[in-house]
């Protein structure tokens, strides 16, 4: 991976147990931002997003570390396979950084984010789809208004609330116990700007991994299903219908068992998985028992 120096601006590649502490951004993209071909260019700084890169410096030096990730511009998104590569370790990048600095830019600085209709409250950062794995993978966040300041106060019960995820996913990490469902139904209301990065941006919280077929459209989405098929026993992905009735299944449904957009999981998003004892089963759940085959979904499952 590429990381950024603090001190001097210049990008380094790490590989492997060579990678130091480094502190990772989370945003949203905003015009003009610093991108990897831009770093070697001359005027780079005086675009409007290196202003974000050099808060995201001078702050990891206040803490003491010497490097950032930053994915504007540590990604050359001109390289298909580098863009891939990146995609599929990105939510293993935030969990192991040191710290991972949220900046919310429409957010100021005299903003109380516990009032009903606080800016931190309707920050753009929480309905973006690549944002839910920078708030979920991290060990520690630490979250800054437009101008740097850091928000001090605890945001735990706050970050539930606006997010509609269980305290104990965002507290722990751990996600063991919640299902894909679940994990689907946190991103119910999030938004990308391409529609395959509905399903990319959940491959590392899904715990999969897939090319990237940019130009797919929806399919990302019935492809991400089916991997997490392929992965593991988790019959929750057929949950998605239980908030219709029969007829009010609506007709786009007809033709696949999988469901078309997070949105559709949106009532799962406390969902979790459920222990059986194994013995009492004919089919154990220690084995693989679905799989996607030619002529649709073949699963068994335990009633």
């Amino acid at each position: 991976m590429r990381l950024l120096h603090v001190y001097n601006r210049k990008l380094e590649e790490f590989n492997g147990e060579s990678i130091p502490p480094y502190a990772i951004l989370s945003h949203t993209w905003g015009k003009h931002e610093v991108t990897f071909q831009d770093l070697s260019k001359w005027g780079h700084k005086i675009l409007d997003g290196y202003t974000k890169i050099e808060g995201c410096c001078r702050r990891a030096a206040k803490d003491g570390l010497d490097y950032v990730w930053i994915d504007t511009c540590c990604i050359d998104k001109s390289s298909s396979a580098e863009l891939s590569e990146g995609i599929n370790s990105m939510f293993q990048w935030y969990k192991r950084s040191a710290v991972c600095y949220v900046y919310l830019s429409d957010v100021s600085a005299d903003d109380d984010p516990f009032e009903v209709s606080s800016e931190f409250r309707r920050s753009r950062w929480f309905t973006r789809g690549w944002t839910l794995q920078e708030l979920l993978a991290p060990m520690e966040l630490v979250f800054f208004d437009k101008v740097w300041n850091e928000i001090r106060i605890g945001l735990l019960t706050l970050l539930s609330d606006i997010t509609n995820i269980p305290k104990k996913a965002l507290d722990t990490g751990d996600f063991s116990k919640f299902c894909a469902a679940a994990r689907l139904a946190w991103a119910a209301n999030r938004k990308t700007t391409r529609i395959e990065d509905v399903a990319y941006s959940l491959l590392g919280l899904l715990e999969v991994n897939m090319p990237l077929l940019y130009g797919e459209g929806e399919k990302a989405f019935l492809r991400l299903q089916e991997e997490i098929i392929k992965s593991r026993n988790d019959d929750s992905l057929l949950a998605w219908g239980y908030r219709f009735k029969p007829k009010e299944l609506p007709k786009i449904y007809s033709d696949s068992v999988l469901a078309r957009s997070p949105s559709d999981f949106s009532h799962c998003h406390n969902f979790q998985n459920l222990e059986i004892d194994d013995t009492s089963l004919k089919v154990p759940l220690t084995t693989s028992h679905s799989a996607m085959t030619n002529i649709g979904l073949q699963t068994a499952i335990p009633i």
